[in-house]
């Protein structure tokens, strides 16, 4: 069972896998671990990855790159459109309004979605892991930045869906680098301790991200997190280009702004040079090649230069690191270490600032490109059965505050109840009771639309199906359990009634209600526990850790809508029942739950119908990538051994063929070759399998007689070796030589005979081959000689070497040893009498504190 995280980055991929020895991070079929997030598509296939950057530039319009956050976004989205801008291909409307992405795919004009797009990528990652683990990829973990909202993460979980992968969780980059950070730590605190707080940044290509983190042993709790999601690599990136256009501009009176594929290679240079510059605080030069109309173009730039440049993006890191600090509470002496990971975070600038606010310096343990994806994998190495991993807890932390919205029967009012709160601990369910007599309608929301990076604040619309009054005419109890599940998404996952049922009903019914009175129970006690779940850091910790568990758990941590009318009910009863004596027996109420039937709508959901039709279409363009790899590998192996062959004729082959045969082969060799790079460009596979297989006609016997005549020597060689070695003992055989005097005449006499029919079977076969020239087919060959050489040490092997008979040694003759034997016979019973009961004594013991030892 594969075990695999996948880091899906804006610019780049990176992926970890499990193995017996730990975490890996895997390379791709470039040796190289990073894998670019670009898909690109041509006339016959799709490209992927490196490759895919390979064509960004020849390419533009039709390869896709910084896709990711375009996720659960309408195409009238205001960042789409800021976005959209700045792209080299064609973003469209889908029909649903979401973002489609517009390319000329297999000579036809293409709109595929992002989540296609997205699960293209996730392809390429899959195939990748599976070389790599050579075995099927299924289960894995996939990273997804805190910021994304539920639209966003559900869309991305369909791109997974789409390639068949099975995410079982979907980890926020920060918790992944928090787990990475924490489960190889041997020194952190008891869980009775103080917790060690931990801060870590992360900068990559496009978003900013700070977390604080409590971890104590086995155990790590999300306390907080903060972000700028539009503050990243690409902006330091932005502000060289802009610099280098305007110098452009002034210098050579060339706008690169007018060209895309200028552009694009003014992008690839300023990214190098920043990286350039983060090492060295000199100048820095910029050259490009026939950048525009054929001129080439100069520029230079050093750090303090670049500083100044970029001032007012550096000011923007404080921002999230106070935010930060206001929601946990925390004062930075509270703060143990700073981690910082992500590529952009190597710029000195950043370091500086983010070190100047902590008053500490930032440690660099973690490798600042591959840590979310090792964390994704030892998450997912924890959530299958196939790995035994160290045990240890994440408890993660919700971004944002949730609330649900309703109409009461009574007016027109509407209710409103936050029940998640900002860094509320997830994966968390609770539990509402309601009192309605018909079906009623639930929304949720984020409670502050203005701390949430995406332009719409509702979340969905739940009605709750199937409610009706009980039979006296009273409303029915009615309870929803609200859950943000492991990939951080809201949903109001079960809801049920709560029936009254008369006591003759049957058993079954009664079992049932035992179930029942326990769920019940801590809601009737809610009017104490309610304070104490919001505040309850302890009780929230043990929920989560024990998730399934947490619908029996949950209600004593749910906020009611109806506690109001509730809590008389409870004050009263508990008054009763103290003044009752304890002689009241009340008949048993006993109940019954009705499951009912929940509608979602959400704000982004990909149809059943749409999904299918995405996995049907990824397997096809798979199908297809697979087939064109097969037709190009066919052709490379045409052209591959045109040029061999070619080489070897005028080499090693010459000899080895008649001079017609090498101006006829030569000549084929030469049309073959004008033929793959005019009319053969561009053929089928079996054309080029059936034109590799004409070339070998000729080819092959010339191969092989090149072949023969390297081995056949050296095996009549070792043949004669071993014919001369199985001569010599049988000669010594004769002479009655003591290590072979043992053998049998009759067998040594088969020997013999061996030899001597192999030796002539050899004498005929060198003289036969003598009359043959090396232009013509050997008249032995190197596979006959093999099967001589195993015949005849099958026959002679066992027989010369048979080992003597072993002879005993005269011990009649010394009567000293006879007695030496007779009395250390006697001393061995006289100590099996005397000596063995104190063995039994002293060292069984012994061997049992041995073995008592090893166990502990």
């Amino acid at each position: 069972m594969a075990v695999v995280g996948f880091d899906l980055g804006c610019q780049s991929c990176y992926i970890a896998v499990a193995r017996a020895g730990g975490i890996e991070t895997v390379a791709n079929e470039f040796s190289d671990r990073c894998t670019p997030s670009v898909v690109s598509f041509g006339s016959k296939n799709r490209a992927i990855g490196v490759s895919a950057k390979n064509q960004q530039i020849t390419h533009a319009h039709n390869t896709v790159s910084n896709f990711k956050r375009f996720h659960g976004r309408a195409f009238n989205d205001p960042f789409v459109q800021k976005e959209k801008e700045k792209l080299s291909y064609d973003l469209v409307p889908m029909k649903n309004g979401g973002v489609g992405v517009k390319v000329m795919y297999m000579d036809e004009e293409h709109i595929f979605s992002v989540e296609q797009i997205s699960a293209m990528l996730l392809t390429k990652l899959k195939e990748t892991a599976e070389s790599n683990l050579k075995k099927p990829v299924t289960d894995c973990v996939i990273s997804v930045p805190s910021f994304f909202t539920d639209a966003e993460r559900r869309s991305l979980l369909d791109a997974a869906q789409i390639v068949g992968l099975n995410c079982l969780r979907l980890m926020n980059d920060m918790t992944a680098v928090a787990l990475n950070y924490g489960i190889y730590k041997q020194d952190l605190p008891a869980p009775e301790e103080k917790p060690r707080i931990i801060v870590f940044v992360d900068m990559g290509h496009s978003a900013f991200q700070v977390s604080a983190c409590a971890f104590n042993k086995s155990k790590l709790k999300v306390l907080g997190t903060a972000f700028d999601p539009f503050l990243g690599g690409r902006n330091f990136d932005g502000k060289l280009v802009d610099y280098f256009c305007a110098e452009i501009k002034s210098k050579y009176k060339l706008d690169p702004k007018a060209k895309v594929r200028a552009l694009l290679r003014l992008y690839q240079e300023c990214e190098k040079l920043k990286k350039l510059m983060s090492s060295n605080s000199t100048d820095i030069p910029l050259n490009i090649e026939c950048f525009m109309n054929d001129t080439d173009v100069s520029g230079k730039m050093n750090r303090s230069q670049f500083e100044e440049l970029c001032a007012d993006l550096l000011q923007r890191i404080e921002i999230p690191l106070l935010s930060l600090m206001e929601q946990t509470q925390l004062k930075v002496e509270d703060v143990t270490a700073v981690e910082i990971v992500g590529g952009a975070t190597r710029i000195p600038a950043v370091k500086e600032r983010i070190a100047k606010f902590f008053g500490k310096d930032v440690s660099t343990t973690l490798n600042a490109d591959e840590a979310i994806a090792r964390g994704c994998a030892l998450q997912c190495a924890i959530l299958s059965p196939a790995f035994k991993v160290r045990e240890f807890s994440v408890t993660d932390a919700t971004p944002f505050p949730i609330s649900l919205l309703w109409n009461t029967e009574a007016e027109d009012t509407e209710g409103v109840h936050e029940v998640f709160s900002r860094n509320h601990a997830a994966p968390f369910s609770k539990v509402l009771t309601f009192y309605r007599k018909g079906p009623f309608e639930l929304e949720a929301f984020y409670s502050d639309p203005n701390g949430v990076p995406y332009p719409e604040s509702k979340i969905g619309r739940y009605v709750i199906q199937n409610v009706a009054a009980q039979k006296d005419g009273e409303k029915s109890k009615v309870k929803v359990k609200v859950r943000v599940n492991t990939h951080g998404i809201f949903s109001v996952s079960t809801a049920s009634m709560v029936e009254p049922v008369k006591s003759e009903d049957s058993e079954d019914v009664s079992v049932e209600t035992e179930v029942e009175s326990q769920d019940q129970r801590p809601i009737e006690s809610l009017s104490d526990k309610n304070i104490q779940q919001e505040n309850s850091e302890a009780g929230t910790q043990s929920q989560v850790q024990t998730d399934g568990q947490q619908t029996s758990q949950s209600p004593p941590s749910s906020e009611l809508p109806s506690e109001e009318n509730k809590i008389p009910d409870v004050k009263k009863t508990n008054e009763k029942k103290g003044d009752q004596p304890p002689e009241a027996k009340k008949p048993k109420i006993k109940v019954k739950n009705v499951e009912l039937p929940i509608e979602a709508n959400l704000v982004w959901q990909l149809g059943k119908d749409l999904l299918n039709m995405y996995i049907e279409t990824e397997g096809k363009m798979i199908m297809q990538d697979k087939l064109e790899k097969e037709r190009n590998d066919a052709k490379n192996a045409v052209e591959e051994y045109v040029y061999e062959f070619r080489d070897k004729l005028s080499g090693p082959y010459e000899k080895f063929v008649c001079e017609k045969d090498l101006q006829g082969f030569s000549a084929l060799l030469t049309e073959t070759e004008g033929w793959l790079y005019e009319e053969g460009e561009d053929e089928a596979k079996q054309v080029y399998v059936d034109k590799l297989e004409d070339l070998k006609k000729l080819g092959t016997p010339i191969e092989m007689r090149y072949q023969e005549a390297e081995e056949r020597p050296k095996l009549l060689e070792e043949l004669g070796h071993r014919l001369q070695y199985y001569a010599t003992i049988a000669g010594e055989f004769r002479k009655k030589d003591e290590k072979y005097i043992h053998i049998d005449e009759m067998e040594m006499m088969k020997v013999e005979k061996c030899v001597s029919e192999v030796v002539e079977w050899m004498n005929n076969a060198v003289s036969a081959q003598a009359k043959k020239s090396l232009d013509q087919d050997p008249a032995v060959h190197s596979s006959e000689i093999k099967a001589k050489l195993q015949e005849l040490n099958n026959v002679c092997e066992t027989i010369v070497m048979q080992p003597k008979p072993k002879v005993d040694s005269p011990k009649e003759e010394n009567p000293l040893d006879d007695q030496g034997d007779y009395k250390a016979e006697d001393m061995g019973e006289d100590d099996k009498s005397s000596e063995m009961p104190q063995q039994n004594g002293e060292c069984h013991p012994s061997d049992q504190n041995t073995i008592s030892m090893d166990l502990d």
